[in-house]
């Protein structure tokens, strides 16, 4: 099927590969055309996977130590988030769900603003400008129309920025995902919809959300491409992205990329995985893990030896160090705070509920 521009619309039946799992180059009808990107670009993403990995650790092990209110692991589909913001331009923009925690650290956000807002403060942690990264949304497909409607206005200002809007699985049920989806299809935004399908809506198996071939195939009905990608392939996810990201740059439209790829710790700190998943099966996605495929990758390649892997294992060490020292310690929130910032000039009912608040807790002393 394809559109009068002749754009072929339906996905392959089955993702799109670069690398297999053992690190070998997969054959090239497995690629779909997809360019192998460079060596310099894929030594950068081994670095970022190694790093992110280890920040990933580091934060889960602050949750534990009550350091941290929550912390949603991207253990196992790192080679998305890495893949996915490599591929893009600095001058692109970013609008990442609460599991992108790992992208924005490879982004060069300072790991310490990263997790402000899993702190439970207030504010996303970093300046969303200065960074081009919109602030981590927690509900699901929120961010998706946003992503579309800056995407819109900057292609109205003869900008060539794109948009990229991080989705889980899950927020394709939601009705936010039509809504952006059609509304970028229509008016033909330069936005990258990118589904890191992990196979679970926290419990929720994918059989369970949607009976179509893949979440691809959710392009057809939008008349926008839709790609099925390995995302334990990171040189086919910032192939994947590069080339719907020159697409939309280039008035061609919007693209949706399902990164297949999986969640190897619970949904949150909160979640027991066990009730709902087995561990064989766990153990068979481990057995694909994105860091290791590409370390295999560029071993095999010649690219990387025992100097180069801990050189990078060593400053993994330092950033998981720093974040350790430099998190504060959580404070004590003012809940005058939440009447703050929610207009510009408090209305007479925000203003009366304040007063409430203030008189309970003066009760309370």
């Amino acid at each position: 099927m394809t559109t009068r521009s002749g754009i072929d619309l339906l996905p392959t039946s089955r993702p799109l590969q670069l690398l297999d799992k053992r690190g070998r180059r997969a054959p090239k009808t497995r690629g779909g055309g997809l360019a192998m990107p460079d060596d310099e670009t894929l030594l950068a993403a081994y670095r970022a996977l190694v790093v992110g990995r280890r920040f990933d650790r580091q934060a889960t092990n602050l949750v534990k130590q009550g350091r941290l209110a929550v912390y949603p692991s991207s253990h196992g589909q790192e080679a998305s988030e890495v893949g996915a913001v490599l591929a893009l331009r600095p001058t692109d923009w970013l609008f990442p769900t609460y599991r992108d925690s790992v992208a924005l650290v490879t982004r060069g956000i300072d790991p310490v603003e990263v997790l402000t807002l899993l702190r439970g403060d207030w504010h996303s942690g970093y300046d969303p400008v200065a960074h081009r990264t919109a602030p981590q949304c927690t509900p699901l497909a929120t961010q998706a129309p946003h992503a579309v409607g800056f995407a819109h206005a900057a292609r109205l200002k003869g900008e060539d920025t794109v948009a990229l809007a991080f989705l889980g699985d899950g927020a394709t049920s939601e009705g936010d995902f039509h809504e952006a989806l059609n509304f970028a299809a229509v008016f033909r935004a330069p936005v990258v919809f990118f589904v890191q399908n992990n196979q679970y809506a926290i419990s929720v198996p994918l059989a369970r959300q949607t009976a179509a071939p893949s979440l691809a195939h959710k392009a057809v009905g939008y008349g926008m491409p839709g790609v099925g990608v390995d995302g334990n392939d990171v040189a086919a996810v910032i192939a994947a992205v590069a080339q719907a990201a020159d697409r939309a740059r280039s008035g061609g439209g919007p693209t949706l990329i399902e990164a297949h790829t999986y969640r190897m710790d619970a949904h949150t700190n909160a979640d027991d995985a066990t009730r709902y998943r087995t561990d064989e099966e766990v153990a068979a996605w481990r057995d694909r893990d994105p860091v290791d495929r590409i370390t295999a990758h560029l071993r095999g390649a010649g690219l990387l030896d025992d100097a180069r892997v801990g050189a990078v294992a060593a400053e993994a060490e330092r950033v998981a160090a720093d974040l350790r020292e430099r998190l504060p310690e959580q404070t004590p929130p003012d809940p005058a705070e939440l009447f703050a910032h929610v207009y510009s000039s408090p209305t007479p009912q925000l203003r009366e509920q304040a007063d409430l608040l203030r008189a309970e807790l003066a009760e309370e002393v």
